[in-house]
């Protein structure tokens, strides 16, 4: 079970549940979860095993770096190695093109997926391009989804995947100061641009007439964007490191009830379901270190 442990807390596992919702989001809105179950699981399958390759090879790309700041970290600590975490990136890596490959999705958004997220580990991540690098990889993943879905909207597509995209570039330039004290001057605009993301949910309406499944919308967007704010704020506040990453958190896993949102847009408040993803990630974040 330790040796488990660790393994979880390398590649993050919480945090797949917010791919889980993003791709079942993204089959409720397009309809090819239930048009095209087979290849909805696939391309499902796919972005999650690129999810955890990506937080491997995270570690693995930041040992020296983890080695000092957060020696507690499966690798410095030794509770696995360099060579055990390469083959782990290979495999999931292999295991999530296969799926893509599989899904037969748009090859163009599985390959711009698995580039956007070894450049990010390998060579973005602090640059100033950092955070809309990662929420490319976001906004790939969704697009690759929605390629699944012949006639899909793409102007809907874009939207949707912007949205998300947009959301988490907000959260990783949020969570760049969580481990030290955090500087306003950074944490404010980073907000402003998630809130920038949850506010575009009001937008979708636009692509269609509106319908009694989307009536609910903007209660729910107002809704979301005050949970989300309360950490935010407080951070903003006291940039202390324990209520930054209080802040990264809820941002990380609020993903999922952002999706929910989304998906009552397409398929009214059955879409809420999604939510129930958010007890399995809040149980397994008790022991396993999620940002």
């Amino acid at each position: 079970m330790t040796r488990l442990l660790a393994y979880a807390q390398l590649v993050r596992l919480p945090n797949v549940f917010t791919v889980v919702a993003d791709a079942l989001m993204a089959g409720l809105v397009c309809g090819v979860l239930f048009a095209d179950p087979g290849r909805f699981a696939l391309a499902a399958a796919a972005s999650c095993l690129l999810y955890l390759a990506g937080m491997a090879s995270n570690d693995v790309f930041d040992r020296a770096e983890d080695a000092k700041a957060r020696p507690f970290r499966p690798i410095p600590s030794g509770r696995v190695s360099v060579r055990a975490a390469v083959a782990l990136t290979g495999l999931l890596t292999a295991g999530g093109v296969a799926c893509g490959l599989l899904a037969d999705g748009n090859l163009w958004w599985l390959g711009g997926l698995v580039a956007a997220i070894f450049a990010y580990n390998a060579s973005l991540k602090h640059t100033p391009v950092g955070p809309v690098a990662m929420g490319s990889c976001r906004l790939l993943h969704l697009l690759f989804v929605f390629s699944l879905a012949d006639g899909f909207p793409a102007a809907v597509g874009w939207h949707v995947a912007g949205i998300v995209g947009v959301y988490i570039a907000g959260v990783t330039w949020f969570a760049r100061t969580e481990e030290f004290a955090g500087r306003p001057r950074e944490l404010v605009p980073a907000t402003a641009v998630m809130l920038l993301a949850v506010g575009a949910v009001l937008l979708l309406p636009l692509h269609e007439v509106p319908t009694p499944a989307n009536r609910a919308l903007p209660y729910l967007v107002v809704a979301y964007g005050i949970v989300l704010l309360v950490p935010l704020r407080a951070a903003i506040l006291d940039p202390r490191p324990a209520l930054v990453q209080a802040g990264v958190k809820r941002a990380i896993l609020g993903l999922i009830a952002l999706d929910a949102v989304i998906a009552t847009h397409a398929v009214g408040w059955p879409g809420l379901g999604i939510l129930a993803l958010y007890l399995p990630a809040r149980l397994l974040g008790r022991r396993v270190y999620s940002t």
